[in-house]
């Protein structure tokens, strides 16, 4: 019997084999989009055991954990490190045919050399081998990027953040680039309660006061200078669905003047204010040559007792099933009719969507630029095996592969990384059962540089970095 993830695993044929092992395995990786801390980064922590850097904050393995019954005090309550990871431990041989399962298993092989299968027959095992390992500079969380020859880093950062972190870490220069990522969601949430004071940090920031939409617009574009100033190429959006009502600046500036003195919104006031600060804001990414993320679909925080408990993200989100073609393509044309789309990225979490945002995608490309438009990667509960095979699937039938910027961590753990060799063995096993089927020519070169501008060179062209340019440039 075969040993479990070897060499050849996912590569079910010997074109699958070559096209990873000879063109994709040794690729560097941009990680355009995740959650990792920039102060960690910055402060190049260290960790105190394998449970605070593999378990705390990973809602995926929580709610793997609270499925199989596990109590909540050996989650995210005051149980011991020890304890936590014995639970994960328990948990692990019933996650099979989960992604966790996979990605455990090539987390403890990428980063310790560790081939054992994990059960709670050796769980203390593991767990004393990892922590002696985690108490050396090796993995400490920059060493831990450069281990996986990581370029490009981008956190996903507040407009208010002053970026001092990510000042410090270019000034240390570190060899990773550690670059921020323009997430507005609190500036579009108008109808949170916290929307007033938190135009007042902005105007702090900024030193503009924000009165009316002028000026809200002027902030706004302040904080993008400020972003651009330290290297940010793009911006991230955390939506249900594209916001496309039909506005003008005058209601604009009403139903914002009405917010700021303290009055309630009704709910079509709220989607005008937000369908119209979110063409404003495509308008300024274009200026910028910035890319635009809409990460479209999920619904959030649904456990209500979970949330008082525990916060945003604590594993009580789901699959949403809101419209999406109708506004989003409304919103997408009302920026290209004006000549002011930026590059953009589409995520759609449910998969009944894929077709939808593929095609959607072919609609707007165009402008001498290679993909513009994209069908982002399999995000979120889509990222296993089943979708991004279906993603990529997509893409193929509905746009060209060849195009498609690649893979992404989209998360808040230092061990994730071998997320993009998992991706990129799944690709080249979509080409090498081609191949051996005679679907596809056998020209591996052709084919092998096809693999390799998916996993690193197309989203090196299509961000464009401004120091990971200069070297690839150099090289």
């Amino acid at each position: 019997m075969k040993n479990f993830i070897d060499d050849n695993f996912l590569l079910e044929t010997e074109a699958a084999r070559k096209l990873y092992h000879e063109y994709a395995k040794d690729m560097p990786i941009i990680d355009y989009h995740c959650h990792l801390p920039v102060e960690d980064i910055a402060n190049d922590r260290r960790f105190n055991n394998l449970t605070e850097l593999w378990i705390e904050g990973d809602h995926y393995k929580w709610r793997a954990m609270r499925t199989l019954g596990v109590p909540e005090k050996f989650i995210t309550g005051n149980s011991t490190p020890e304890e936590k990871f014995g639970k994960w431990a328990e948990t692990i041989p019933y996650a099979m045919r989960n992604p966790l399962y996979h990605w455990t298993h090539l987390e403890l092989q990428r980063y310790f050399g560790i081939t054992d299968i994990l059960s709670p027959a050796n769980a203390r095992k593991i767990y004393n081998q990892c922590n002696s390992l985690i108490k050396t500079p090796a993995y400490s969380t920059r060493n831990l990027l450069v281990k996986m020859d990581v370029k490009v880093v981008c956190t996903t950062d507040d407009p208010a953040d002053d970026l001092d972190y990510h000042r410090q870490i270019a000034e240390d220069n570190f060899e990773v680039q550690v670059l921020p990522t323009f997430r507005p969601d609190s500036l579009l949430n108008i109808e949170n309660a916290g929307f007033v004071d938190y135009l007042q940090l902005i105007s702090g920031k900024t030193e503009i006061e924000i009165r009316d939409l002028k000026s809200l617009l002027k902030a706004t574009e302040s904080r993008i200078n400020h972003f651009h100033d330290h290297s940010c190429r793009l911006s991230d959006h955390g939506l249900e669905f594209a916001y496309s009502e039909d506005f003008t600046e005058e209601q604009l500036n009403e139903i914002l003047q009405k917010r700021l003195a303290g009055k309630n919104l009704n709910s079509e006031e709220v989607m005008i204010y937000k369908s119209g600060l979110l063409f404003y804001l495509g308008k300024f990414y274009a200026a910028k040559n910035w890319s635009m993320q809409l990460h479209l679909g999920p619904i959030r925080d649904t456990n209500s007792r979970m949330l008082e408990n525990l916060g945003a993200n604590a594993g009580v989100d789901s699959i949403g099933d809101f419209e999406q073609a109708k506004p989003l393509a409304k919103f997408l044309d009302s920026l290209d009719r004006i000549k002011s789309l930026p590059k953009t990225i589409l995520y759609n979490v449910n998969p009944a969507e894929n077709e939808v945002m593929a095609t959607m995608a072919g609609n707007f490309v165009g402008d001498s630029q290679k993909g513009k438009i994209q069908h982002g990667s399999a995000w979120w509960f889509l990222d296993q095996k089943d979708g991004i095979e279906k993603q990529l699937n997509t893409i193929s039938n509905m746009g060209l592969l060849s195009c498609f910027v690649g893979m992404l961590t989209d998360s808040r753990s230092f061990l994730s990384v071998p997320r993009h060799e998992y991706f990129r063995r799944i690709l080249c096993n979509l080409f090498g059962n081609d191949i051996e089927k005679n679907e596809l020519p056998a020209d591996f070169d052709w084919i092998g540089k096809l693999i390799q501008d998916i996993c690193y060179y197309n989203a090196n062209e299509f961000f464009q970095f401004p120091q990971l340019a200069d070297v690839e440039k150099q090289s």
